[in-house]
């Protein structure tokens, strides 16, 4: 590692061990979203804040991982990339939530 580097260990790891935080995050954000949102007048906020809670910690794993936007991605590219797996990740828990209850 040299001093340019902009994140310690093995930048070949970043990406999945982002994108496994990133799933963990996305299936328990809704329900901890709907822990504190289920009311009469904040239940259709679940979803969308749900979506931004994932969106800032999606960004906080790329600027951390900056790794899974790539192997020589800038931290600006990791938060962007990260910011969308986590949108992402929130639609993936919302679809495994809906299955579950549903099945």
């Amino acid at each position: 590692m040299t001093e340019t580097d902009s994140s310690p260990g093995h930048p070949g790891l970043h990406r999945p061990l982002a994108l496994l935080l990133l799933l963990a995050g996305g299936v328990l954000s809704l329900p901890l979203a709907a822990l504190f949102l289920d009311g009469d007048d904040t239940e259709n906020w679940v979803l969308p804040a749900a979506a931004v809670a994932m969106a800032v910690f999606g960004a906080v794993v790329g600027t951390v991982l900056p790794g899974i936007a790539g192997p020589r991605a800038s931290t600006g590219r990791g938060r962007l990339v990260g910011a969308a797996a986590g949108v992402a990740m929130v639609a993936l828990g919302t679809l495994v939530f809906y299955l579950l209850l549903n099945g």
